[in-house]
């Protein structure tokens, strides 16, 4: 058989990696390592730029009411300031590399199981971070406050989307609400700012205000992002098309989710220009509502929705009772972390607080393992 003149040979393979190898310990001169034999790029004859300086060119160039970072920051446990990073953007790093933000990637947005290119909670989480940077930038807000607050919105869901609140609820006396459950559950060990958790704890528009304006941009990014690219994925999906969307949406923003994200971000930074305050501008927001709605009606409330989340509770709720009734399978550091409560069973609470951590595979595979579910008992993507 011909080789094929596409794919490297063996030998060059070998000298890939033998070229690859030879780069572990960089490139060195004059006692410095670079990462490349030629490398030349830097900042030239840095001045080197700490907390304390980078704090005061933000009080100076931020606008009047935007949230300014100060020290350590306001954290329940007190900490020792970072010597280059603002309070804010250690909130950022520290969400960044926790696990509940990483297993966002396998929570559900819209579609459980989602195929290659929809989204998931992770993917959501980045786009609300895009828009509200580019909304809080132009307006001189805490851009990091922002950004920490966007990436660990979600980072109280359950497994299978909102669906997981519903499933949670009747085992907590004030029921599950994920921002609630990410800001004052999930999210507590990282010993965020009081303002990044205040975020998180009220982005959800039937939550109270935030006390940031930081915070509010992130409300209305959130809702943003959702509206325009769960619409796109039931596009791909083939459960609406763009010809479905009401005149005063394709009409005033278009069907193209670039469009789209850019009428909404352009419209709210102009209401902050009229009014000084954080919203959108009312022809436009009639447009954004009347978006929503629409994806409620035909994505979310569609009869094949209906039916996945029924299905996503009868999974969820059969694993809590399990693990309350089984808590010597359940992590140790789950049940010291969750209790004690004045209000909750402390296993029944930890049982919640393990399950809604898992990923939509992990607690498909618990139930079938643990229960015995067979596969037409499970959540099944959507498709048409």
């Amino acid at each position: 058989m011909a080789v094929d003149d596409r794919f490297p040979s063996s030998a060059e393979i070998g000298e890939r990696a033998e070229k690859w190898a030879s780069t572990m310990r960089g490139h060195h001169r004059d006692g410095i390592a670079f990462a490349h034999e030629d490398s030349w790029a830097g900042p030239g004859d840095p001045e080197i730029v700490g907390r304390e300086q980078r704090e005061e060119h933000q009080d100076s160039s931020m606008a009047r009411l935007a949230t300014r970072a100060h020290g350590a920051g306001d954290r329940t446990d007190e900490e020792s300031p970072d010597p280059f990073r603002t309070c804010f953007q250690r909130d950022r790093d520290r969400i960044l590399h926790a696990s509940s933000f990483r297993r966002l990637a396998g929570k559900t947005q819209v579609f459980v199981f989602p195929d290659d290119h929809q989204r998931t909670r992770l993917t959501h989480a980045l786009e609300v971070a895009q828009i509200a940077r580019s909304v809080a930038g132009p307006l001189g807000l805490n851009v990091d406050l922002a950004e920490a607050i966007a990436i660990g919105h979600d980072c109280g869901h359950g497994p299978g989307g909102h669906a997981s609140e519903d499933a949670f609820s009747p085992y907590l006396v004030d029921g599950y609400d994920h921002a609630v459950w990410g800001a004052d559950v999930t999210l507590v060990p990282l010993n965020l700012c009081k303002e990044t958790l205040d975020g998180i704890r009220n982005h959800s528009w039937s939550r109270p205000a935030p006390s940031t304006p930081e915070g509010e941009v992130v409300s209305w990014a959130d809702r943003i992002a959702y509206v325009c690219h769960d619409f796109e994925d039931a596009v791909a999906a083939r459960i609406v098309t763009p010809e479905m969307l009401p005149d005063i949406v394709s009409a005033r923003c278009g069907t193209a989710r670039s469009r789209q994200l850019g009428t909404f971000v352009r419209s709210m930074i102009s209401a902050a220009e009229q009014s000084g305050r954080i919203g959108m501008t009312n022809d436009i927001a009639e447009a954004l509502a009347a978006f929503r709605k629409f994806n409620y009606e035909n994505i979310y409330l569609r009869p094949a929705s209906k039916q996945q989340a029924q299905s996503v509770i009868s999974m969820l709720q059969a694993l809590v009772e399990f693990y309350a009734g089984n808590s010597n399978l359940m992590p140790v550091d789950e049940l010291l972390e969750s209790g004690p409560r004045d209000k909750d069973d402390d296993v029944v609470f930890a049982a919640v607080s393990w399950v809604s951590g898992m990923t939509d595979r992990y607690a498909c595979r618990q139930a079938s393992e643990l229960l015995g579910w067979l596969p037409g008992q499970l959540p099944a993507g959507i498709g048409v």
